[in-house]
């Protein structure tokens, strides 16, 4: 199984941005903590993080046809993005998303998730830890 884990803008700013709320990890603690979840499920796994929606869109697409799941953090854009919400739709891939914070008890705007309307489940407010759920819960059900 492979899987495509995509996270989206400020991400890479982990460890410095609101530590408060997500953490004192850096980007690159998170991407070692999802390819030692993977190496474990016998996953492979490619990461991305990009602070362009466009790069997200065309991230997506290329994904048609060479991945069996992603695992989705759109960031800001999970409140803003059509554009991901239909990629996400065009390719029909599996897709989980992933909030480290518990944005349902945040800001009323942050309680709206485009990107969420394509996926198969989200997990929000489990930190690092929800990509490990969203990485085993696509290996499960998906995995071959």
């Amino acid at each position: 199984m492979k899987i495509l884990v995509i996270n989206g803008p400020n991400l890479n700013m982990l460890g410095i941005r609101e530590p408060g709320i997500y953490g004192d990890q850096s980007y690159a603690a998170l991407v070692r903590f999802v390819e030692d979840v993977c190496a474990r499920q016998n996953v492979e796994c490619e990461c991305f993080q990009s602070n362009h929606e466009g790069d997200i869109v065309d991230k997506i697409q290329a994904a048609y046809g060479k991945v069996d799941g992603i695992v989705i953090n759109p960031a800001a854009y999970t409140h803003t993005s059509v554009a991901i919400l239909d990629a996400l739709k065009a390719v029909s891939i599996p897709a989980v998303e992933v909030h480290l914070s518990d944005v349902s008890a945040r800001e009323a705007f942050r309680h709206i998730s485009y990107a969420g309307m394509a996926c198969v489940k989200t997990y929000a407010g489990f930190g690092f830890d929800g990509y490990r759920m969203a990485i085993e819960y696509l290996a499960e059900h998906y995995g071959k």
